[in-house]
């Protein structure tokens, strides 16, 4: 791991969006991080996918407001972005030396480190996936629980290595030009919300190609380029002693991966849970589709959904969830339990709880 807490300094601006966004300057370098909520609940934690940040990638989930009593009632969140991918983020020097995926899964540890933060629970997508996958890995007693979206978990194919190596080839000649935002745009999301009823872009499109125009070229190539060298983590994946639940739209570029990624999990510790006509970016795609299963993966901690209006009830015991069963049964992880008709939810394993 990186230098201790005592070399982390850090600057705090407040935000009107109920929480405050920090710099947090650590032997790796500076790295925005957005705190939602109650710093004395217990800390969830957030990576973003390439070229994204915590609002392009996560406000679809966390503005449900099913989500909102789920996780904000029972977490503090800490969104965490890539190294120059914040809002109004400047060109990172070319005097900082590029960083590898080791190097941002160590600085994930010198945040945690800063805030006083034990143990997390986490929730990335696809290059973030990684990076906390890598993370849980290197600090095993940190991690309670990993959340992961389209994640990938082998080193790249050479299909997907020379394709990023053209991306980073746009990025470096021509910035975020038209044909790359269209590159990305592909890796988000499916190709039925792209093309849009008869043709017209839905407004999650419209939407993500905005934030996409603010994102420095520069900055998204050292995040690509880390990616694009990441090694195989496929051996250890058995060794991760963490709950995983692992969301995939049918329609993502890294599908496959993905439930390959499960196939080599422990299969009492981890399910696999798949959106059809989804692309990668569940959380913006389908975010309603994520809630009733992140709900029963949260109950194996102890976390309940807050009830609206609820209150205590004679006995002084808490209120629980409408959910909250003593044994939770598998079939409650099966498309009809989740109410879901349009976009139904397969899964291929359950997770003992």
């Amino acid at each position: 791991m990186g230098e201790s807490s005592d070399s982390v300094s850090i600057d705090i601006e407040m935000i009107p969006l109920g929480g405050k966004e920090c710099v947090v300057k650590t032997s790796k370098g500076s790295i925005s991080v957005f705190v939602c909520g109650d710093q004395e609940k217990p800390a969830l934690i957030t990576y973003p996918d390439v070229a994204l940040n915590y609002m392009s990638c996560f406000q679809g989930l966390f503005f449900c407001p099913d989500a909102a009593s789920l996780l904000l009632h029972n977490f503090c969140i800490y969104h965490i972005d890539a190294p120059g991918h914040e809002l109004g983020a400047d060109v990172i020097s070319s005097d900082v030396p590029l960083l590898s995926v080791d190097d941002l899964a160590d600085q994930v540890a010198e945040v945690l480190d800063f805030f006083g933060l034990k143990e997390v629970l986490c929730l990335g997508v696809t290059a973030g996936a990684y990076i906390l996958t890598l993370f849980a890995m290197k600090y095993k007693e940190r991690v309670l629980g990993l959340i992961l979206v389209s994640p990938v978990c082998k080193a790249p194919s050479w299909t997907e290595w020379l394709y990023n190596k053209v991306l980073l080839n746009l990025l470096y000649f021509y910035g975020m030009c038209g044909v790359l935002k269209e590159c990305l745009l592909q890796r988000y999301f499916s190709k039925e919300l792209r093309c849009g009823l008869h043709g017209a872009e839905s407004d999650i499109i419209q939407s993500c190609r905005r934030l996409l125009d603010e994102r420095q070229s520069l900055n998204v190539m050292r995040f690509l380029q880390a990616i694009n060298e990441r090694q195989d983590l496929t051996e250890s994946l058995k060794r991760l002693q963490c709950k995983t639940l692992i969301f995939v739209g049918e329609s993502s570029p890294f599908h496959a991966e993905s439930v390959h990624m499960s196939a080599k999990m422990d299969r009492k510790s981890s399910v696999l849970v798949e959106i059809q006509a989804c692309g990668s970016l569940v959380t913006e795609e389908h975010p309603y589709a994520m809630l009733i299963p992140i709900e029963l993966f949260l109950m194996g901690f102890g976390y309940y959904r807050q009830l609206p209006f609820a209150s205590s009830s004679s006995n002084g015991s808490n209120p629980a969830s409408p959910l909250s069963h003593s044994c939770i049964a598998p079939e409650l992880l099966s498309p009809e339990s989740l109410g879901i008709k349009l976009k139904p939810i397969k899964t291929r394993a359950t997770i003992e709880i």
